[in-house]
């Protein structure tokens, strides 16, 4: 009897339901043929009796059969491992506290390492097991590694309070997941707009990073002359309007995904599954937020495993983004696959599904990085001695505040290093004001780069840089380079200027903090 409860709740039941009702169908007809022919030959009743017994019994012989023959409703052209899975279902849901804001996460499998699934646009960890194929997706990850699912906060089953999140909220969330896991180190998938986010964590938290995958994504989402392949700020915009305006009845599939044009089945599952993943005015706001980001100066920096795969056709991504990322991020693997879906549930699963788990494998352990991203600060100041210790004090109360560590202190000013760029911002705003009305002269000064970190301190190039960019601005001005520029959401900037650092090699791009 369980055998059959488990046919029933299956992932092939529609298989098994199809092999049922056609088996009924043609089961009938032979009945109503064979009492035909048994009243044209004066046969005996027993024959009769005895035919219909032996087409009762194979009914659950051919659902057997259907259920044990193949995988989940696996349509062509989607081959499968050979193994199964289905002995592997949903973990419980449960929430991770990240600044106040609750993220919604499953934990599934047991493998040797742990894998943080860094999702695209908008998901749902309890819709995505509705449907045969994204369930065998999770599933056949599960199997070789121990998957952490989430929802990043304003979709899915995360908390949509608040304003949507920057880069650097999700980069907490994303540590507030694996600490709630208990995942020390894992590996990063992230696949179309979770892929930038999970790049600039493996290059800022590579102590909490073992390796790297990203699939169908990109590194910025405007058209500039050195990434030719992002679509135009105007088509953009048209793209996020058209999200809002028909969202949830006008789902572009040939875009997304190609090869399921025309599977009716699976189109209304999914324009259900991103309906109740956001709202529609959430979905717009994600687009918006990514429109002016850009990662692509932190890809050098990744230290750890890289896997970068692409598929040839994807309309979403072009392929020569997955190109140039694995030919910037170093010693990165590239693996180009056929098709044109951008999304992971289309098309030939296991072409991706097959290298992540070799590359789990070929993993060699945890490694020690002395390198990391950060956004440094540099505050300078010339004081007299009465306001020395009241500027000492509220700087420290700020750095504090905004998780800031000082890495150098004198008489001329602050360095200090910063895990968010956002956050390096918001302290400098509020050390500003504070000079400001006590009259204090301060030029402050913000650039992104990879720095060696030793304790507290950090040093290499980037330091020097920060330097030169506080010694730019005038008393009371903020001046940032185009690396944090690109990094942060929610500023405003005055319009750049070329400008010579002097020491510095090349001229850099130097912005204004309004506010």
């Amino acid at each position: 009897m369980q055998i059959f409860t488990k046919i029933l709740t299956s992932g092939r039941n529609k298989r098994v339901a199809r092999v049922a009702v056609g088996y009924s169908a043609a089961a009938w007809l032979l009945a109503q043929l064979a009492d035909l022919v048994m009243d044209a030959f004066n046969s005996p009743d027993w024959v009769m009796q005895l035919i219909i017994a032996a087409l009762v019994i194979g009914l659950p012989l051919a659902v057997l059969i259907a259920y044990f023959s193949g995988r989940d409703d696996l349509r062509p052209g989607q081959a499968s491992s050979g193994r199964d899975f289905d002995d592997v279902g949903p973990g419980e849901t449960r929430y991770a506290r990240s600044d106040g804001v609750s993220i919604a996460y499953q934990v599934t499998g047991s493998g040797p390492v742990d894998i943080v699934m860094v999702n695209g646009w908008i998901s749902n960890v309890e819709l995505a097991w509705d449907h045969p194929w994204s369930r065998y997706f999770l599933q056949r990850l599960s199997s070789c590694a121990r998957l952490i699912n989430f929802d990043k906060r304003g979709t899915g089953l995360s908390d949509r309070s608040g304003p949507l999140p920057t880069f650097e909220q999700r980069m907490d969330d994303v540590r507030a997941v694996m600490d709630a896991a208990g995942s020390e180190r894992a590996v990063l998938f992230g696949y179309s707009e979770g892929g930038p986010m999970s790049a600039l964590f493996a290059a800022t938290y590579p102590d909490r990073t073992l390796g790297l995958v990203l699939y169908g994504t990109y590194m910025k989402r405007v058209r500039s002359d050195d990434y030719p392949w992002a679509p135009t700020r105007e088509e953009r915009l048209k793209t996020i309007e058209r999200a809002e305006q028909a969202w949830g009845k006008d789902l572009d599939v040939e875009h997304f995904a190609p090869s399921v044009v025309g599977d009716t089945d699976f189109v209304t599952w999914l324009t259900s599954y991103w309906r109740r993943s956001a709202s529609p005015r959430s979905a717009a706001e994600l687009l918006r937020m990514n429109t002016d980001i850009d990662v692509c100066h932190v890809l050098p920096t990744i230290r750890v495993p890289t896997l970068v795969m692409h598929r040839t056709g994807d309309k979403d991504a072009h392929v020569d983004e997955g190109r140039y990322i694995s030919e910037q991020i170093p010693n990165a693997s590239f693996i180009e696959l056929s098709g044109a879906d951008h999304l992971i549930w289309a098309g030939e699963m296991e072409d991706i599904l097959g290298p992540i788990e070799q590359f789990i494998k070929a993993l060699d352990g945890p490694y020690e990085v002395d390198t990391v991203l950060a956004t440094l600060l540099v505050i300078g100041l010339k004081l007299d001695e009465q306001f020395s210790a009241d500027i000492e004090s509220f700087v420290s109360s700020q750095l504090d505040r905004f998780r800031g560590e000082r890495s150098e202190t004198d008489k001329q000013g602050v360095l200090a290093s910063f895990d968010g760029t956002g956050r390096a911002i918001r302290c400098a705003l509020t050390v500003r004001e504070y000079c400001k009305e006590r009259d204090l002269p301060c030029q402050i000064g913000l650039h992104v780069g990879e720095c060696h970190r030793k304790g507290n301190s950090v040093s290499g190039a980037p330091v020097g840089l920060s330097h030169a960019v506080a010694n730019k601005a005038i008393p009371g001005e903020i001046m940032v380079t185009s690396t944090v520029k690109d990094l942060v959401s929610g500023f405003e900037f005055d319009a750049g200027q070329v400008t010579d650092l002097g020491n510095v090699e090349g001229e850099w791009i130097l912005y204004a903090v309004r506010g």
